[in-house]
């Protein structure tokens, strides 16, 4: 199959619903341009960098090398210790004077190393739920949200408009060819709260930001990770285009017969290391991808993205199965759609 259409294109094809050329592939273990940046604003500072930091809000996150260096809030450091003091405690931060124009530039240039491969998406930093759980651990914070829920609704209101206030300047500003919701509510094996109480507590307030998003025509990509397939009516709802990344422990299948094109599937895919390990079977490896794209690639509304399930990136021997899963990918992409 000849191809007409960039890596970029075809990716954000599939973003507004539209059939694609071929099969996106996502490349983050690659050599290859990612498809999209996935990226923070500068304004927001880089705490969620391999360095850790303090968030805008104040909450010191840290890293470890278990984890790869992805950041977490610190441990048994919450700022928020009884939610009825919130107001004495959580400030909205002081943007006075950021020069949003010159950081638009700047953080374009510094994301997008070819613009036109790789989409420029970037977080509205809408995530309220881990933010919340950030001021107060989960142990307190969801017990919080079952037992003072006015007080938790009063205060996510608050952080709201500091979320409003990003996502409309992101908009003016950036100009991104992504919004990037990324709030995880869900554990492997359920949400961390009620689908009714989500529907009540957070999916109103990510409207707000999401509506000013659509009325631009900028696709919206929602992370959440984990069996969150029960919440996810709710979000196709409010205009979700992308759910990312859409984890093996949902009904992949029954969600994409639901919502067909209205909602893409950016995942689909996982590996688990094998008993025999580091004895591996290429070709067990390769069926498995060709699986997936049997499941979920038909009619489009699917982006491959996925990976043997360890987090030793560094690993030779995992580097090795990533890549006999990304080849396989590679080479089923221009094929499934001819």
């Amino acid at each position: 199959m000849t191809a007409h259409l960039t890596q970029k294109e075809n990716f954000l094809r599939v973003a507004h619903g539209e059939m694609p050329e071929y099969v996106p592939v996502s490349t983050y273990f690659g050599p290859d341009a990612p498809l999209m940046t996935m990226a923070d604003p500068c304004i927001l500072g880089s705490f969620r960098g391999p360095g850790g930091g303090i968030d805008p809000w104040g909450v010191t996150f840290v890293t470890t090398k278990e984890i790869e260096f992805a950041a977490l809030p610190k441990p048994n450091d919450f700022i928020l210790t009884d939610i009825t003091k919130w107001r004495d405690v959580i400030k909205t931060p002081d943007y006075t004077g950021f020069d949003w124009e010159s950081a638009a530039k700047a953080d374009r240039k510094k994301y997008v190393q070819d613009p036109n491969q790789t989409a420029f998406v970037l977080s509205g930093y809408a995530d309220i739920f881990q933010q919340f759980i950030g001021f107060m651990g989960f142990t307190e914070g969801l017990c919080a949200i079952y037992e003072e829920t006015e007080e938790v609704e009063e205060l996510f209101d608050y952080m709201l408009d500091h979320s409003l206030y990003i996502t409309k300047n992101l908009l003016h500003y950036y100009k991104p060819e992504g919004y990037y919701l990324l709030d995880d509510t869900a554990s492997k094996l359920n949400p961390f709260i009620s689908p009714k109480l989500f529907k009540e507590l957070l999916v109103p307030r990510y409207k707000k930001c999401l509506d000013l998003v659509r009325d631009e025509g900028v696709p919206i990509f929602y992370h959440n990770c984990g069996r969150c397939e029960d919440l996810m009516p709710s979000m196709v709802d409010i205009g979700v285009n992308v759910w990312d990344p859409a984890q093996t422990e949902n009904d992949l299948v029954g969600i994409k017969e639901k919502f067909g094109s209205k909602l893409a599937i950016s995942g689909g895919f996982e590996y688990a290391m094998p008993k025999t390990w580091p004895v591996v079977d290429e070709e067990e490896v390769r069926e498995a991808v060709r699986d997936t794209y049997k499941k979920l690639a038909p009619n489009g509304g699917f982006i491959f993205n996925g990976a043997i399930a360890s987090l030793d990136f560094q690993d030779p021997k995992v580097q090795e199965v990533n890549g006999w899963i990304t080849d396989e990918a590679q080479k089923l992409s221009r094929t499934v759609y001819n």
